[in-house]
């Protein structure tokens, strides 16, 4: 018996919209964080991340579920290249960005993936898509207030047991509503679980101050701070190479959603058409002044839990996103989501993009005896979430992008058996 929504398969509107808002509330917390931390508008990234998951869907003609939102590995080359060059210049940079994955995308159509299975191989894919979410773990414990040395440096004033009683309620009916909600509440636990923890935060005074006035003083309609780049080689320098290492992350993802989904999308619709709309999704947002865009392992996370792969569902999520970031008390209220509530959820969707990288081991029969497998893994997780930085004239690796790129070479350059093996 059936009992999943499949990707091309469309469903009555009265389930499709809280399906859709579902993906939009899992996505928008790390979303709307990344312009939070590079000082860009919310209100832009969710604008950006809904176009650019249209655009995304358009260039995979429909065939492969993922929302896009603003990239995490973008973070430090943004702050350095904005505080360089300006933050018009810095937009260039990922306008070039976009472009690299534009190129790669070509070079897949004409030449195949060989070379860039080669290059990212699944035990580094898979590595990496477990330094994605372990990487996040602390976000996670952070944001549900677990973390005592955040709680007193971001919450003044908010009872603690309070905050962790939203978080853990929040999680708790995420968990148990996964394993035990039968029919449509059985596809939506993570929606339903989120509004359960927005009310009892409401209850228990855990939403700021400040976010209650934000929300109260919005208006009602207020078009996005829209910005348009400035041609800088420097910063074009800076960020682009960014790009190489983001395709790591992407491919991850890939392969994640092939295994919930049961299908191989590197196939059809293709891996370059992927790529492609990553990266055309990502060249609209630095023309516009947002952040770069990524597939979110957050939403393969909801598919996971709930069996519903409909691209249509993906597809009206992002056209929501598009217009609540028009509707200035709507926008405010998804843009204050209570972090414990978001922390309740991340604990679970961020557990799951970590285990998925352990699922691409596993499905792709990696043989940990082999000391190649076991350095390579070993050491990018390591470097991954252990805080690993290095700074070479003035552009900085680290976290991810240093594990993966390290990762690569590694791969190339160690022989597939050792003397002793």
């Amino acid at each position: 018996m059936k009992n999943y929504v499949d990707v091309e398969e469309r469903l009555p509107m009265i389930k499709t919209l809280p399906l859709s808002f579902q993906h939009l509330f899992a996505m928008v917390g790390a979303t709307i964080l990344v312009p939070m931390l590079t000082n860009t508008n919310p209100s832009l990234a969710l604008f950006c991340s809904g176009i650019g998951t249209l655009i995304y869907i358009l260039c995979t003609k429909g065939k492969l579920p993922a929302y896009l939102g603003s990239s995490f590995a973008f973070i430090a080359p943004i702050v350095a290249a904005t505080t360089k060059y300006g933050r018009p210049s810095m937009l260039s940079g990922i306008v070039a960005a976009g472009i690299v994955y534009v190129i790669v995308a070509a070079i897949i159509k004409f030449t195949g993936t060989g070379w860039l299975d080669k290059l990212l191989p699944p035990i580094v894919v898979g590595s990496v898509v477990i330094v994605i979410g372990l990487g996040l773990a602390g976000v996670a414990i952070d944001w549900a207030g677990l973390n005592p040395t955040f709680m007193v440096q971001s919450m003044e004033g908010i009872s603690r047991m309070s905050w962790i009683a939203v978080s853990l309620v929040t999680l708790g009916i995420a968990i148990f509503g996964t394993m035990y909600f039968k029919g449509f509440l059985g596809v939506i636990p993570i929606l339903v679980a989120m509004v359960v923890g927005y009310i009892l935060s409401l209850i228990l005074g855990v939403i700021p101050q400040e976010s209650i006035e934000i929300i109260k003083s919005a208006k009602l309609f207020e078009i996005p701070k829209f910005m348009a780049p400035k041609f800088n080689w420097n910063a074009i320098l800076l960020m682009a190479p960014v790009a190489f290492v983001t395709l790591a992350e992407h491919i991850g993802h890939v392969y994640v959603t092939n295994n919930v989904c049961g299908k191989d999308f590197t196939k059809d619709p293709g891996l370059h058409r992927s790529i492609l709309g990553d990266g055309v999704a990502t060249i609209f947002a630095g023309l516009v002044g947002g952040p770069p865009n990524t597939t979110y392992g957050e939403n393969i996370g909801v598919m996971a839990i709930t069996k519903v792969y409909s691209v249509w569902v993906i597809a009206w999520a992002a056209v929501t996103a598009i217009v609540l970031s028009f509707i200035g008390p709507v926008s405010a209220v998804i843009s204050n989501i209570p972090l414990p509530v978001m922390g309740g959820v991340s604990i679970l969707l961020f557990g799951i993009i970590a285990s998925s990288g352990f699922r691409i081991f596993v499905e792709n029969k990696i043989d940990f005896g082999m000391k190649k497998n076991l350095i390579i893994c070993s050491v990018i997780i390591i470097l991954g979430i252990g805080g690993a930085v290095i700074d070479f004239k003035g552009v900085s690796l680290s976290g991810g992008a240093l594990a993966t790129l390290v990762g690569i070479i590694l791969n190339l350059v160690l022989p597939e058996k050792s003397k002793s093996e």
